[in-house]
């Protein structure tokens, strides 16, 4: 993402221009006071950037740190309720590319709203956007030391498992129906990172539909799934099917 700091010639206040992740321009005065985040993912960088204070509405599911929980809402992330947003008055809405639909985007935006839509991914994307939220709120001390202190555990990490045999892993984000993620998405790379080896890694969707019959032929040594409970239960049903490695 490019970031381009203009000064201007009376030196008495700067604007910051971002470019997003479809290549469109936002410009803003001065660090953004009031912010909504329209994913969990990116609720969480903002907190880690030290803008948690900025956000005035955010989305279902949006749990983490705990002060999130305390935000207002304005829907889920793939039902956004965009009065409500309105009504809160934000400097800027955050995004999610894959996430959020289209259509809501473009709606908020024909009512005035500025929207940035960004989806970092990989792991170093990762870092880079809590550096971007921290300039977005003003916040950059902050967001550079946790984007470092990332960078670092992701070192340990890639330390810890690289050489090691990795392990076959079915990543399931949901059960009805059964989906999982591609080697494209994030959540793939943290696979890799952790010595495994995403067994739907080749398809060409980024979030794609599998079928049971698919998944038991594959023959993962381990089923991954997010700590959603009706998730986890649909993750222990696994356990009445006959795997050829049991």
């Amino acid at each position: 993402m490019l970031v381009l700091l203009l000064v201007s010639a009376v030196g008495v206040r700067a604007e910051t221009a971002l470019a997003d992740d479809r290549g469109r321009e936002l410009v803003l005065q001065g660090p953004a006071q009031r912010i909504v985040s329209l994913a969990p993912n990116l609720t969480e960088l903002l907190f880690a950037a030290g803008a948690g204070a900025r956000l005035v509405g955010t989305v279902a599911y949006s749990d983490f740190p705990a002060a999130a929980r305390r935000v207002a809402r304005v829907g889920d992330s793939s039902a956004i309720d965009v009065e409500r947003v309105v009504a809160l008055k934000p400097d800027v809405v955050l995004a999610w590319r894959s996430g959020n639909p289209p259509g809501t985007i473009a709606k908020l935006e024909q009512l005035g709203v500025r929207v940035f839509v960004t989806e970092p991914g990989t792991l170093a994307a990762i870092a880079d956007e809590i550096v971007l939220f921290g300039r977005i709120a003003g916040t950059e001390d902050t967001a550079g030391k946790a984007a470092a202190q990332f960078r670092q555990e992701i070192a340990a990490l890639r330390h810890d498992y690289q050489g090691r045999r990795p392990v076959s892993v079915f990543y399931q984000v949901w059960h009805g129906p059964l989906m999982t993620v591609n080697g494209k998405q994030v959540i793939s790379a943290v696979i890799d990172l952790c010595g495994g080896e995403n067994i739907f890694a080749g398809l060409s969707a980024l979030v794609p539909r599998v079928s049971l019959e698919a998944v038991l032929a594959a023959n993962p040594e381990a089923i991954v799934t997010a700590s959603d409970s009706s998730a986890a239960q649909a993750l222990a049903n696994w356990s009445a099917w006959r795997w050829a490695r049991s």
